[in-house]
């Protein structure tokens, strides 16, 4: 197995940073260049990455979610947002009507180009010997942060990313069965004893943070998604206008 891999299949989540430990600035740009070198739709890089290293900033961020504390603990926090405002001063340029704003399109193209960087993000730091944690909950409070960060029309925070050094052993952990993620061809039907099976697994991992078997948290999440949906596109759609 060569060390690309393995360190891919090796990859965790870590929540648990040492508060006194500085990230060098080459590392850091090492992670930022490896981020921006990510995939896109056309070539368009629909994000922007805003490097958050300011205690007070992070203070805030963690007192609107004060179930993330990480942010404030790491080294440095990450905000990938999806910029269509990038394009719509291309738009400007040309004297074209830019219309971003009308249609989902743009939205999963930004919001899929972002993630991407920020996946190369996370393994970079991983070949770097740090540790890092996605943070979606940010986009509870999209509005408050785009005032924080001054963020400019046409562009919606979406995710975060601490990064830092580790100071807490994590286990990798179990992933669903192939049976249930990887489809050959056509799709394939599988038992749902798959998903039980799973829910044992897990169970059997043990981890801490979680109160409820695997398929009953996603169960009682999307119970009331659709509200949630609704909101976070109504925040995105002012975000754009």
């Amino acid at each position: 197995m060569n060390e690309t891999i393995k360190l891919l299949k090796n990859r965790r989540t870590h929540r648990n940073f040492d508060e006194n430990y500085e990230l060098p600035e080459e590392e850091l740009q090492l992670i930022v260049d490896a981020a921006r070198q990510a995939p896109s739709w056309m070539n368009g890089q629909f994000y922007s990455i805003f490097v958050i290293r300011d205690l007070e900033t992070r203070r805030q961020l963690v007192e609107w979610n004060p179930g993330n504390p990480h942010m404030l603990d790491s080294s440095v926090f990450l905000i990938f947002t999806g910029d269509l405002a990038r394009t719509r001063q291309v738009s400007e340029e040309y004297g074209v009507e830019n219309h971003t704003g009308e249609s989902v399109e743009p939205v999963l193209i930004a919001t899929t180009d972002a993630a991407l960087a920020m996946e190369n993000a996370v393994i970079a730091a991983d070949s770097l010997g740090l540790g890092s944690v996605v943070v979606g909950s940010i986009r509870r409070h999209s509005r408050e942060i785009s005032e924080l960060l001054g963020l400019p029309e046409g562009m919606f925070p979406l995710f975060g990313l601490s990064i830092g050094k580790p100071i807490v052993e994590m286990t990798v952990k179990p992933r669903l069965p192939e049976e249930a993620v990887v489809h050959y061809e056509k799709f394939l039907p599988y038992s749902y004893l798959v998903i039980e099976e799973y829910d044992q697994i897990m169970e059997k991992f043990g981890e801490a943070r979680e109160t409820k078997k695997w398929s009953q948290k996603f169960a009682d999440y999307f119970a009331a998604e659709p509200a949630l949906i609704s909101d976070q596109v109504l925040r995105i759609s002012r975000l754009l206008k």
